[in-house]
């Protein structure tokens, strides 16, 4: 598909006649003697095009049905002999291959996991403990630049690091407010919120999403106009995996200095960056919302950090001017919550932590050894650390941040249905209770028989 079919009618989906399908139908059901070759029909019934869906179609008797599965693997934990795998993965090339998969998993009574990027660290986008199959969005990653209008059109499966790309390409003063990791998949970041290093100038990545285009629970085609402001409002930080496939984004530019100033200091404690920190909380969101755009000259950049962190002791010699692409590649971390996070109503997106906070924290840890003794160490580890900074984080309620997935706060039933009262000890941390609430209304309406489910997605009210 060409950028410029796109923009003007981008991904139009093809018009099916719909059957109405058993979701109770098993894949190992005995009224079907190959369930394989059945299966692989109904795709090729409901495809636009049979004789392409044969050729993104990977089962465990392909010899690139492991190379396909572990491509986009981030979290080797989920690589193992005894994690549960798809009985086939499907990576579509358009729309009307979304709707057949979905169509004849239901048919089937497979669930199915969508994967963009991989980044799920609980691996939610690519393990299942029923029988699934994965959707795989890797063909879809068209990226159309409109610098005119300042805006764009990203499929799903597009990175953050090829989105920046395809921007700095276009324009030296153009940007969009996301992450720095340059594997993560648009899909995923916006469907859980989006920090990123322009958060505090222009909030978070899904505060900036205009449009979008999704496949739902019965195969139909959405644009934001046809899904409606409810549905459009939970899928940009309601969490993927819920509501349907978003197949693609159309999002808002920013304006950035053509050059901006980076200063990158190192302190131990030692050098007082306890006490830097500390005074960091108590002044972070009285600053500029656009010091960390680096607008300033050097000099000027340099007398406002002096003047009100003076622990810093900055100098020129810590201060390198780049352009904005090049300052996301270099850090690794951005600016907290305040000024525009906490500017926009936490009712425009589903996610609830705005003002209140300072800081968010992500607990990671890796290993090189094999075998469960040492995943059951590390993990250990990293549990007892969690634990050991409760009680200096938020409570009442405790918080916590959708693309820093954690089943250890709770999960849904894996084998089925999950009330409202299960599913809302995670659901509450990660939403607040008033738009976990509007996520369940919206998602009973619009997939009433909760087909997209996983670990934490979310319930229909019909459990509450």
């Amino acid at each position: 598909m060409s950028n410029s079919a796109m923009n003007s009618s981008p991904l139009l989906p093809l018009s099916l006649t719909l059957l109405v399908l058993c979701s109770c139908s098993s894949w190992v059901s005995s009224n079907f003697a190959k369930p394989h070759e059945n299966f692989l029909q109904c795709l090729s019934h409901y495809s636009q095009d049979a004789s392409s869906i044969s050729n993104v179609l990977y089962t465990p008797f392909n010899s690139s049905y492991s190379n396909v599965l572990n491509f986009t693997l981030r979290n080797l934990r989920f690589s193992t002999s005894h994690t549960p795998k798809p009985l086939l993965i499907i990576t579509p090339l358009h729309v009307s291959h979304i709707q057949a998969a979905i169509l004849c998993s239901k048919s089937y009574g497979l669930q199915i996991r969508t994967r963009s990027g991989g980044h799920d660290i609980e691996g939610l986008s690519y393990v299942a403990s029923l029988p699934f199959i994965i959707v795989d969005l890797i063909n879809l990653n068209s990226i159309s630049i409109d610098v005119e209008s300042k805006t764009a059109w990203v499929q799903s499966d597009a990175t953050l690091g090829e989105l920046y790309y395809r921007i700095a390409e276009k324009s030296r003063t153009l940007a969009f407010p996301a992450g720095i990791c340059p594997t993560v998949g648009i899909g995923g970041h916006l469907s859980g919120g989006g920090y990123g290093l322009l958060l505090r100038k222009y909030g978070l990545a899904a505060d900036n999403v205009i449009d979008a285009q999704l496949v739902d629970a019965n195969g139909k085609f959405f644009d934001r106009k046809l899904m409606g402001e409810d549905l459009f409002w939970a899928i940009r930080g309601g969490g993927g995996g819920s509501f349907g496939i978003v197949v693609a984004w159309k999002v808002n530019l920013v304006s950035v200095p053509a050059t901006v100033t980076l200063c990158v200091v190192n302190k131990t404690v030692e050098d007082g960056a306890t006490k830097l920190i500390h005074q960091w909380q108590y002044v972070a969101h009285k600053l500029e919302n656009n010091l960390f755009l680096g607008i300033l000259l050097e000099d000027e950049l340099l007398t406002i950090l002096n003047t009100t962190f003076p622990e810093l002791n900055l100098s020129k010699k810590d201060c390198i001017e780049t352009s904005w692409v090049e300052t996301a590649l270099i850090m690794g971390t951005g600016l907290q919550p305040g000024s525009k996070l906490e500017d926009l109503l936490k009712l425009e997106t589903p996610f609830s932590h705005r003002g209140e906070y300072s800081y968010k924290i992500g607990y990671t840890t890796s290993w090189v050894e094999r075998g469960i003794d040492a995943e059951n160490k590390h993990l250990n580890w990293i549990r007892e650390l969690y634990s050991y900074m409760a009680p200096f984080v938020s409570r009442s309620p405790r918080a916590a941040y959708l693309n820093y997935r954690d089943l250890d706060i709770g999960s849904n039933n894996k084998y089925g249905r999950t009330s409202y009262e299960q599913a809302s000890i995670w659901g509450y941390k990660y939403f607040g209770k008033e738009n976990f609430d509007r996520l369940v209304h919206v998602k009973t309406k619009v997939d009433p028989y909760d087909f997209f489910r996983h670990e934490q997605s979310i319930p229909t009210l019909s459990s509450k």
